[in-house]
């Protein structure tokens, strides 16, 4: 189970790179590179089969970084998720976050076996200050509700 220290210890890293932004820009890891950036956070955007997306420079993988990112937020189903989880502990990431729907028992597996720090089964936009629109309603309820990882 995630904790809230593990969570608060990966957003308060401010090189973090997206893997699953996309060429549409209403999929969800284009949300969560724009909601970072404007937040202030450093931001990788990694897609290994574009190099720009709207005039963004987009890292074909975490290899490609011109730094070192602190953490990677995982975007993409977890049959490519697992690779990616190698690959961020072969650049000597730590911290992983896997968005909804990325991570399955294999990828948590991994993770572990890596000795990597993971979140699994939270949305980033939760916990990045300041929260707005709909996920501060989503984290309201989930605190009243007792939801909120401890």
């Amino acid at each position: 189970m995630t904790s809230m220290e593990t969570i608060k210890d990966f957003v308060s890293q401010k090189n973090l790179a997206v893997v699953g932004v996309s060429r549409n820009p209403r999929k969800f890891g284009n949300v969560i590179f724009k909601e970072l950036k404007k937040k202030g956070y450093n931001v990788f955007p990694v897609n290994n089969n574009t190099s720009q997306i709207e005039g963004e420079l987009i890292y074909t993988s975490l290899d490609k970084l011109p730094s070192p990112a602190d953490g990677v937020i995982i975007n993409v189903p977890p049959e490519k998720a697992k690779q990616v989880v190698k690959e961020a502990a072969e650049q000597g990431i730590k911290r992983i976050w896997l968005q909804r729907g990325s991570s399955n028992k294999d990828v948590l597996e991994s993770c572990q076996q890596m000795g990597l720090k993971y979140i699994s089964g939270e949305c980033i936009l939760m916990y990045v200050e300041p929260v707005e629109s709909f996920h501060k309603f989503h984290r309201t309820l989930r605190k009243i509700f007792g939801r909120l990882p401890k």
